[in-house]
């Protein structure tokens, strides 16, 4: 996956309709610092009582942001090297 094309789906999927074009290795860092906060916040959801399908969506939502962490880690090592 491109830098590119990652840095637009987790702005996609994160929501994020005004982000700030810096340079590409400080924009993934954003965008992953971004990824672990939504994951936290996922994770204390799925501690509380909720719903089945509320739960299911919750778990889904968490299967993606932990792929697109471990993309956004790959692109990051690219970058350093």
């Amino acid at each position: 996956m491109s830098i590119k094309k990652f840095i637009e789906s987790v702005k996609e999927s994160l929501g994020l309709n005004e982000f700030e074009k810096a340079g590409k290795k400080k924009s993934v860092k954003n965008l992953l610092k971004k990824l672990h906060d939504r994951e936290d916040e996922i994770l204390k959801s799925l501690k509380k009582k909720i719903e089945k399908k509320e739960k299911k969506d919750l778990k889904e939502e968490l299967d993606i942001i932990s792929v697109q962490i471990k993309n956004g880690k790959k692109i990051l090592e690219k970058l350093n090297s």
